[in-house]
């Protein structure tokens, strides 16, 4: 492979450059669709592995035949990065909403990346296109142990306190009219939203249909303990975003990846006569790392959430204001 790197690579630094990137993006982009599409995995390969390996390849093989600085290293894993990710768009393997949340991450590791390819060609550059082989290999593999891992429930819970009575309140919890248009950045841009919902039946097995901007959730109710818990499980679920894109994008991680199992609104008097109320769901997402992936899925879901529990509290405060 030295001697193959040696015969491709030509002696102009602007044509090295550019060559690099393109062969460090087309293995990326390979090793993508294999793990998204072969083995069907979101996890540390693609979102960890990944963006390192281009930083550390572009570097390796911008670096082999020549003399390269630090500053030099970064961008070209940078320049690289940037190019894959706007294949992934052009080819609408991945839309921009995903891209930029990935893309915090993305930059750190293609940043540490560049600096270990760097440190390989400073001290031991005869090692670089076996390192670039072994990180190859690696991230398949990566994707294949992942695919058994066992996925764990998360919740969120979310809570407001409402100047009206538990039964009052009750009556706008079980279904609700539209919701006002969001002045919430992240729904603006695609994360899907509620914007009413309707129910069928009452009592343990009654049907709620909570309605999101890309379809509905399906509610089927499994504790009814009026005015005090309503829970359910959730049968059915629609996309968690519509992508930006310029193509219609239905990527695999739009189904099945993020996951609402459970969610409940459990309603308590307070001693003044308001009520507590509190919203929670439980979740997986079978996307890693998972501790970044929380960040991300925590904060969307407490939005929702605001969003569901303040249209209650207008609603419920506005009824009780009426005179009787």
């Amino acid at each position: 492979m030295r001697n193959w790197i040696k015969k491709i690579f030509p002696d102009e630094n602007k044509k090295v450059k550019w060559i690099a990137v393109i062969i460090t993006v087309f293995i990326a982009v390979l090793l993508t669709l294999l793990g998204i599409y072969g083995i069907k995995q979101y996890g540390i390969g693609l979102f960890i592995l990944t963006p390192f390996f281009i930083g550390c390849c572009s570097t390796i093989l911008y670096g082999f035949k020549q003399t390269i600085t630090f500053k030099q290293a970064w961008q070209i894993g940078f320049l690289s990065l940037a190019v894959y990710s706007l294949i992934l768009l052009i080819f609408a393997i991945e839309g921009i909403l995903c891209i930029a949340m990935v893309a915090p991450i993305a930059f750190l590791l293609s940043w540490i990346g560049s600096f270990t390819g760097f440190v390989i060609i400073e001290k031991t550059p005869n090692s670089g296109p076996t390192v670039l082989m072994v990180l190859a290999g690696i991230i398949p593999l990566m994707s294949f142990v992942e695919s058994n891992n066992t996925l764990e429930l998360d919740s969120v819970v979310t809570s407001i306190v409402i100047k009206a009575d538990p039964q009052l309140v009750w009556k706008n919890v079980i279904q609700f009219p539209q919701l006002d248009n969001p002045t919430e950045f992240i729904f603006k841009i695609g994360i899907a939203y509620p914007i009413n919902a309707k129910i069928e039946g009452t009592g343990v097995g009654a049907i709620r249909h909570c309605n999101f901007t890309t379809g509905s959730f399906v509610e089927p109710m499994i504790v009814w303990d009026e005015p005090h818990l309503l829970k359910f499980n959730v049968l059915e679920q629609p996309a968690p975003l519509k992508e930006l894109s310029f193509w219609d994008i239905d990527a695999p991680h739009l189904h099945d990846y993020f996951v609402s199992k459970q969610g409940q609104f459990k309603l308590t008097k307070l001693k003044n006569g308001d009520t507590l109320l509190e919203g929670t769901t439980w979740y997986y997402h079978n996307i890693s790392p998972s501790f970044y992936w929380k960040l991300w899925s925590q904060y969307i879901i407490h939005k929702i959430h605001e969003r569901v529990l303040t249209h209650i509290k207008k609603k419920s405060e506005n009824k009780s204001q009426l005179p009787l």
